[in-house]
């Protein structure tokens, strides 16, 4: 492995920027290409002008380029089956196949699975969107509110609703019924029970057959101070989460991780690549919410400044099915991500606003890019979610004050974001 790699990272977003700043860390890198990429990669390696939905040109140019991995960073592509079409191309792709990565693409499938090797969830039911009458008969006879609408297929973070009457049930399902964003992930909907607690993140990376925990995080999905208004693709996130400790850790590692793998295996799907395990800290113990195929964002702007492992490394034992000759070593720092965002988000916005004050930000504080582009030598936004700071500490109060002082030296208009990221860990920790 000493003969240094060229590595195509797939993806645009904040979730990319974190894996090509750390890609490119690692001196097992020759070259590292980000397609599309954003403002933020460029900085990391070479952005170059691929659409990550036209997989033959994608494999064109890892021929032409003589690319030795492809990392794919967001869910669709993974979804759609990138990793299945660029292997049977003899390519080196570091994450799930298309059938693995229904535990992200199907709810239903992924409750299935769950079901069936007795990982621990909420009681669900699937209907179709046609069958709103079973659907309000089957909530009817629940007779317990809150409870969740989730459409099965990927709605971008913005599908799942937690409805607190029979009035928001009728109104939630028409939203996913029209909605041109939700009709087409809505063509199933589960119906879950509402599980009480708190949230938290857990990171495993598994060859098929080993399976190593990376880190846990805990992250910031409604809009809203106090975890209220509509859901986000996130508007913060930090880690190490104080809510799990080593015990619950290997309570997880236990009881959802292991038997996740082991039960993908034995269904005919090894998993491969990172999965992330949304849990619900439950009374009753760790409970899985979501998984999801990739790493998250904005977690992973917080896990990779805390990973000391080389991550090239790591994914190259991973794809070979090799893990087991790796151990993964984390910082016992605390990281702080703070997403500042469009105003309006995650309803419409205006992009083009110019961002100024990142030239101020301190050089021990990590800014990841989201949505911005380039318009002449200006900075400006470009999406939803515009900026990830990321502040370090040797306690999670430190890391948060940090993140918020250097966020004071940035601005472009309607700015927003929330005030207390991170607020809920204190709560864990002694004073």
């Amino acid at each position: 492995m000493a003969d240094k790699k060229n590595i195509l990272l797939i993806g645009k977003g904040g979730r990319e920027h974190a894996l090509a700043w750390k890609i490119h860390k690692s001196p097992l890198v020759r070259n590292l290409y980000i397609a599309p990429g954003n403002p933020g990669t460029a900085l990391c390696g070479m952005n170059v002008d691929l659409v990550m939905d036209d997989f033959a040109a994608i494999e064109s140019f890892i021929n032409k380029y003589n690319i030795d991995l492809t990392v794919v960073g967001p869910e669709q592509p993974l979804v759609d089956g990138i990793v299945d079409f660029l292997e049977a191309k003899n390519h080196a792709v570091f994450g799930p196949s298309k059938v693995a990565a229904q535990l992200e693409g199907s709810k239903s499938f992924a409750k299935n699975v769950m079901q069936k090797y007795d990982i621990p969830t909420a009681l669900f039911e699937t209907f179709g969107n046609d069958e709103w009458d079973k659907i309000e008969q089957y909530v009817k006879e629940q007779n317990k509110y809150p409870i969740v609408l989730k459409a099965d297929g990927l709605a971008g973070g913005k599908g799942v609703f937690i409805c607190q009457n029979e009035e928001e049930v009728v109104s939630r399902l028409k939203t996913m019924k029209e909605d041109s964003t939700l009709r087409s992930a809505s063509n199933t909907i589960v119906v879950e029970e509402f599980m009480e607690g708190e949230e938290v993140s857990v990171f495993a990376v598994s060859d098929g057959a080993h399976v190593r925990i990376l880190s846990h995080a805990q992250d910031h999905k409604r809009i809203g101070e106090g975890d209220t208004g509509l859901n986000t693709g996130g508007m913060g996130a930090y880690s190490p989460a104080p809510v799990l400790d080593e015990d619950g850790l290997k309570v997880v590692y236990d009881t959802i991780v292991r038997p996740t793998i082991e039960g993908m295996a034995k269904e005919g799907m090894p998993y491969k690549g990172v999965l992330y395990c949304g849990l619900m800290m439950t009374d009753e113990g760790p409970k899985v919410v979501e998984y999801n195929c990739r790493f998250g964002d904005p977690e992973c702007q917080v896990l990779m400044p805390r990973l000391k492992t080389d991550l090239v490394q790591l994914m190259l034992l991973t794809v070979s099915g090799e893990l087991e000759q790796i151990e993964i070593e984390q910082s016992v720092d605390y990281q702080c991500c703070v997403v500042l965002v469009s105003g309006g988000y995650p309803g419409s916005y205006d992009k083009g606003k110019v961002i100024k004050g990142v030239e101020l930000v301190s050089d021990d504080t990590l800014i990841f890019h989201s949505g911005t582009g380039m318009n002449g030598e200006d900075l400006v936004t470009a999406g939803g979610r515009v900026l990830g700071i990321v502040g370090s500490g040797d306690t999670l109060a430190s890391a948060i004050e940090k993140t918020y002082d250097e966020i004071d030296k940035i601005s472009f208009d309607k700015m927003y974001y929330r005030h207390d990221i991170g607020s809920k860990g204190l709560k864990h920790l002694k004073p």
